[in-house]
């Protein structure tokens, strides 16, 4: 069994507001809302099959950049197949029954997962961009995937709606990978509740620290666009983002963070994260 000692407790929160709207079977507002009410148990779930399937497959580089061989996945039949019993047994298990630091993990390797598969079905290309259930579609993030707990869910809802909303924590950006070049590494091994503070800490730094992550041009400020595109969740401003980026800066970068005035611009690498070898 994937939960173990699942006795529910229930703790008081604020629910996101316009956590999810109805368009064409996405997840109902009164479904997603459930999942960032608070509601808490003592349960934990065994993500050693994930840990497997990133051991084999996920790589980090010289470059600090954690890289996928879709390639020599999609050739592997029985560990395609594996990701989608993993992806099922997180289907079956009610997150509710979950710690509340338990919950987290399973969203995020829920995510993480979930595109994934999302791309090993679609390889080869060269960016998940090019994935689109509809012609207008910027990306696979509004199809729905996956069904928890009796609501459908796409990417895009278990970020914003329940990740984002449910925790409002800005290193939730740091847990979940987008399958591209500029997104915050994907992990190597499943996330935890147990430790889990202390690894998104040690992911944050990994990517602000990172060129990808924050940057130097003379004295101009480049960052990645997750720090524009998701500006309200680290304070709003170009002073709460730096602010933001010095906490887990290295000494010497936190001090050019801390004597810069301004972003002067953002970018983003939408390159697929794949092996050289696959690329």
């Amino acid at each position: 069994m994937p939960i173990r000692n699942p006795q529910p407790t229930k703790r008081a929160a604020i629910l996101g507001a316009g956590a999810a709207v109805v368009v064409g079977g996405v997840a109902k507002a009164a479904g997603v809302e459930r999942f960032v009410s608070g509601a808490a148990g003592s349960g934990s779930v065994d993500h050693a099959a994930f840990d497997a399937l990133l051991d084999r497959y996920a790589r980090g580089s010289r470059d600090g950049v954690v890289r996928v061989d879709y390639e020599g996945w999609t050739a592997s039949a029985s560990h395609q197949q594996g990701l989608r019993h993993y992806l099922q047994m997180l289907a079956a298990t009610d997150p509710l029954r979950l710690s509340r630091d338990e919950q987290f993990a399973f969203w995020a390797n829920l995510y993480n997962a979930l595109t994934l598969d999302v791309v090993l079905a679609a390889f080869p290309v060269n960016s998940i961009r090019q994935i689109k259930p509809t012609l207008l579609a910027l990306g696979p993030w509004k199809k729905v995937v996956t069904r928890i707990g009796g609501v459908d869910l796409t990417l895009d809802t278990i970020e914003t709606a329940i990740l984002r909303k449910g925790w409002r924590d800005p290193r939730v950006h740091y847990a979940i990978n987008c399958a591209s070049f500029s997104c915050p590494n994907l992990p190597l091994r499943a996330w935890r509740g147990a430790g889990l503070s202390p690894a998104l800490d040690l992911a944050a730094r990994a990517y602000v620290n990172h060129p990808r992550g924050v940057r130097f041009e003379g004295s101009s400020l480049i960052v990645s666009s997750i720090y524009k595109w998701y500006a309200a969740d680290f304070g709003g401003s170009d002073a709460a983002i730096i602010q933001h980026l010095s906490r887990f800066a290295t000494p010497e970068l936190g001090a050019r963070l801390r004597a810069a005035r301004r972003i002067s611009r953002d970018v983003y690498d939408w390159s697929l994260n794949a092996t050289k070898s696959a690329a």
